[in-house]
């Protein structure tokens, strides 16, 4: 399971979403310190099969987790090389202006 937030703002949509088990969780690796909040990921909790159809109709996301980017990578939203990680957790973000 994922959870899901679509946040608007001056016009445009990005959407959140990140593995349900990692939300929470603050990853420091380094210089980057990185904090999953609820505030920015946790909205709807939706399966599998319901993030594949979102993530189709968006260009703008921020991505977090294992699974997540897979999923984004498979269904070819993102490339392999748009991804880094943060104490090994792959991070993905997309926005057209």
């Amino acid at each position: 399971m994922f959870f899901v937030k679509i946040h608007k703002k001056l016009g445009r949509e990005v959407l959140a979403i990140c593995d349900e088990e990692i939300l929470g969780k603050t990853l420091d690796d380094g210089n980057i310190h990185f904090e999953i909040k609820a505030e920015f990921y946790q909205g709807e909790k939706l399966n599998e099969a319901q993030v594949r159809i979102l993530l189709k109709d968006f260009q703008n996301y921020n991505l977090i987790g294992e699974e997540i980017v897979k999923i984004a990578i498979e269904i070819g939203v993102i490339d392999k090389d748009q991804v880094i990680k943060i104490k090994g957790i792959p991070h993905a973000q997309g926005l057209v202006i």
